[in-house]
C-alpha cells in the first residue's frame, strides 16, 4: 500500500464502475463530484484546487478550469476524441494528457455499420410504420429501401475504427472500398485482410464514386465545418451519408439543403454539432434522417474497458510511469 506521501489527489467528473473506482481509492484520495450535476458542481470546483490527478469525459476543461488547477499534473479521459481539453494550455503547463483508443473499435463499426444498414433499409421508418399500427397492407415501392451488398463505400477518415468499418464492408457484404486520408495506409503492415478491397482515393473521385459516405473523422481546426455544401453537392446522386466520427465536421445546414434540394438520398447520424439535440433542430424529425444519440462505444463491455483503460493511464502517471495510451499532439 502507497505510503501517506505517496498518495495524491485525484478527482472524478465522472462516474466509475466501482471496480475501477475502488483501484483509484486503494491508492490514492479521490473525489467524486460531476459537474453536470447542479449538487456537485461546488464539490467539484473545491476539489480543483488540489487535484493532481483528474479523470472522466465529455466536459469541458478549458483554460478558465485549468487555471483553477495548479497542482493538475495528468488528465485520464475515458474517450478517444480530445476536442473537450484545451490542448495548447495543457502543453504549455505540461499536463500530461491520456485516452482510450482501440479499446472501443470494434463496438463503434459495429454502430455504425447497423446506421448505414438502417438508413438505406429505412428500418427505422418501417419499424414505427408497424408500431404505430399503419401496417395494413404490404408495402410498395415508396417504402423500398435499398441493397447495402455490392454497394461502393467510401470512408472519410481510415484510422482504426475506419479500417474496421471497411472489413465489415469488404469483407462481409462484398463492398468496394475507396477512402481518403491524408495520406495512404499501408495496408500490408496494418490491415492486410484489405489488401486490393480498400483503395486510397482522391476526396473528388471518391465523393462522386460512392454509393455511401461514412464520415469518420476527428475534430480539429482542419476538419471543423469540412463536410459543406460543396461536398455534398459533389456526391453521387442518390448516396446516402453517415456520420460517426464528429458532429462539428459536418456543416448541419447544408446536410438539411442536401436532404431537401439536393440529391442525397438519406443520412445516418450519431453525432451532432451540438449534443443532445436540440428540440427545435430540423434533425430530429426529418424524414430522410435515422437520428442516434451518441451511442458508438455505449455497450455495457466496451465502456467497462475504456474505464479500466483510462484508470490504468492514471495510475502509471501518477505513479511516474509511462501511461499506456498517451495523447500525442500533432
Amino acid at each position: 500500500m502507497n505510503s501517506p506521501t505517496d498518495r495524491k489527489k485525484v478527482l472524478v467528473f465522472r462516474e466509475l464502475p466501482p471496480d475501477q473506482l475502488a483501484r483509484l481509492q486503494a491508492v490514492h484520495e479521490v473525489t467524486v463530484a460531476n459537474p453536470r450535476l447542479p449538487e456537485q458542481l461546488p464539490a467539484f470546483q473545491a476539489a480543483l484546487a488540489t487535484a493532481e490527478g483528474m479523470i472522466g469525459s465529455s466536459y469541458p476543461v478549458n483554460e478558465a478550469l485549468l487555471a483553477s488547477a495548479p497542482q493538475l499534473k495528468v488528465i485520464s479521459s475515458v474517450s478517444v476524441g480530445v476536442d473537450n481539453y484545451a490542448l495548447p494550455a495543457l502543453a504549455a503547463r505540461g499536463i500530461l494528457l491520456c485516452h482510450t483508443p482501440g479499446v472501443l473499435d470494434e463496438t463503434v463499426a459495429d454502430t455504425v455499420f447497423a446506421l448505414l444498414m438502417a438508413s438505406s433499409r429505412r428500418l427505422v421508418e418501417l419499424s414505427n410504420l408497424v408500431r404505430e399500427g399503419r401496417w395494413t397492407r404490404n408495402i410498395g415501392e415508396d417504402l423500398f429501401g435499398f441493397d447495402v451488398h455490392g454497394k461502393t463505400l467510401g470512408l472519410l477518415g481510415f484510422g482504426r475504427i475506419g479500417q474496421a468499418i471497411a472489413r465489415r464492408a469488404a469483407l462481409g457484404f462484398g463492398m468496394p472500398v475507396l477512402y481518403h486520408a491524408r495520406r495512404p495506409v499501408d495496408l500490408a503492415l496494418q490491415a492486410p485482410e484489405l489488401q486490393g478491397r480498400a483503395l486510397h482515393t482522391p476526396m473528388a473521385d471518391l465523393l462522386a464514386r460512392a454509393d455511401i459516405v461514412v464520415a469518420m473523422l476527428p475534430l480539429s481546426d482542419s476538419t471543423r465545418g469540412m463536410i459543406d455544401a460543396s461536398v455534398f453537392g459533389a456526391m453521387k446522386p442518390g448516396a446516402i451519408f453517415i456520420n460517426g466520427g464528429r458532429g462539428a465536421t459536418v456543416q448541419e445546414d447544408a446536410l438539411l439543403h442536401a436532404l431537401d434540394h439536393g440529391t442525397l438520398r438519406a443520412a445516418g447520424l450519431d453525432v451532432f454539432a451540438t449534443e443532445p439535440l436540440p428540440m427545435d433542430s430540423p434533425l430530429r424529425t426529418h424524414p430522410k434522417v435515422t437520428a442516434l444519440p451518441h451511442i458508438g462505444s455505449a455497450t455495457f463491455e466496451t465502456r467497462h474497458a475504456m474505464a479500466e483503460l483510462a484508470t490504468s493511464n492514471l495510475l502509471q502517471a501518477l505513479a511516474g510511469e509511462r501511461p499506456a495510451a498517451v495523447f500525442e499532439q500533432a
